[in-house]
């Protein structure tokens, strides 16, 4: 009997493929959105009024929770830093409450992202997952994020927390912002450049979600980044050499990226230089262990479709 899984989020850019890729599995796939649409096995929720069609968790074997608001899309007023916790925390806190209400749910693991932003800013220090708890707006968040996922052990559930750095992908997320200054002839480093920049392609990211379900050894927190990860001068001019577009050596000032971006500039310049080692050592195997590699997949994709503009 095929296994089913509930995906919150499902709509993003993770969620969007990991649901593609577990149905074409033969999964059966739930889903929780804000908008109730034509699909059976779409229920709805609404995390602030406390609200959720419980039986979204009928017969389900795994919750993969992406839900949360973009981090870097608006500016970090007091309001918009409540809404990205909230959204990543009471949301947790619903399901666990709508686990609690269910008796006798099949229920085994419960497998959520969350991110790198955990550690800080930690310049060359190499990051395990056994390192601490770094400084600001999103390590805050990240801590909060995760005491709330951790709260479903109390439910006798397997916890999976994939940190998760930049992820890679011609449909959104980071790398059309990081190609646009690129096709414009301006690819130059931000700020010292230096800062160390995890990244996955998108492929990996869902295969990780989906070694998360299938490996019941897989358990606590793991840095959902490729091997090797780069600068982000190095990420640029990477990107740069794919398009053809020249790689300046000047660098974008910080109060530059200050004026343009406020406090989100934490998010841009942070610097996390993860280590892949546990993922690995759980058996987890990539598909695309070198930005080149990650870059070119991407970009020879891209121009096939036709999804490259160059201005």
């Amino acid at each position: 009997m095929a296994k089913k899984i509930l995906i919150t989020g499902a709509t993003g850019l993770v969620g969007t493929e990991l649901k593609r890729r577990l149905l074409n599995k033969a999964y059966v796939v739930n889903t929780l959105s804000r908008k109730k649409d034509n699909d059976a096995n779409n229920f709805v929720w609404d995390v602030y009024k406390g609200t959720i069609e419980a039986d979204c968790l009928n017969g389900v074997d795994a919750i993969i929770h992406l839900a949360g608001e973009p981090v870097a899309d608006k500016k970090w007023t007091d309001e918009r830093k409540k809404q990205i916790i909230d959204s990543r925390v009471k949301s947790t806190e619903l399901l666990f409450e709508t686990i609690k209400s269910k008796p006798g749910l099949q229920l085994k693991s419960f497998i959520s992202a969350s991110a790198v932003g955990f550690y800080g800013d930690c310049g060359d220090e190499i990051l395990t997952e056994e390192s601490p708890k770094g400084y600001g707006f999103l390590a805050d968040c990240c801590k909060l994020w995760e005491d709330a996922v951790d709260e479903g052990k109390k439910l006798s559930l397997r916890i999976v927390k994939l940190r998760t750095g930049i992820v890679l992908s011609n449909d959104g997320g980071a790398l059309p912002q990081l190609d646009k200054p690129v096709k414009l002839f301006v690819g130059a480093g931000l700020g010292t450049g230096k800062q160390w920049t995890p990244w996955i392609h998108i492929d990996d990211m869902v295969e990780m979600y989906i070694e998360a379900i299938e490996n019941l050894k897989m358990e606590g927190c793991y840095n959902a980044c490729a091997p090797f990860p780069v600068t982000n001068a190095a990420l640029t001019k990477a990107i740069a050499n794919q398009l053809h577009r020249p790689f300046w050596p000047i660098k974008v000032p910080k109060k530059a990226l200050e004026l343009l971006l406020g406090e989100r500039v934490d998010a841009v310049l942070m610097s996390n230089n993860t280590s892949a080692q546990k993922i690995l050592d759980a058996g987890f195997k990539f598909k695309f262990t070198h930005l080149e590699d990650a870059l070119k997949e991407l970009y020879s994709y891209a121009w096939k479709w036709g999804k490259v503009r160059l201005c």
